[in-house]
């Protein structure tokens, strides 16, 4: 099994760290409903491409954040 090349840059991948935090935390303390689990959603996506340095979306619009000059 292939597994994709990361496409994004470690400054993109911090700030999607923070976004999924900022959106978990929303979520926990001031959301209700269908609210909360959509928010709990975009918090797992977002951490999981945080973690991971690759995004489907970055993938199929075919944008990389990374900078390989060598």
């Amino acid at each position: 099994m292939n597994c994709p090349l990361p496409n994004e840059s470690k400054a993109d991948r911090i700030v999607r760290f923070i976004i999924a935090a900022v959106l978990f935390l929303t979520a926990q303390f001031w959301l209700f409903g269908i609210w909360r689990y959509i928010f709990y959603v975009l918090a797992a996506i977002s951490l999981m491409t945080s973690l991971s340095g690759f995004c489907g979306l970055y993938s199929m619009l075919k944008i990389n954040t990374i900078n390989n000059k060598k």
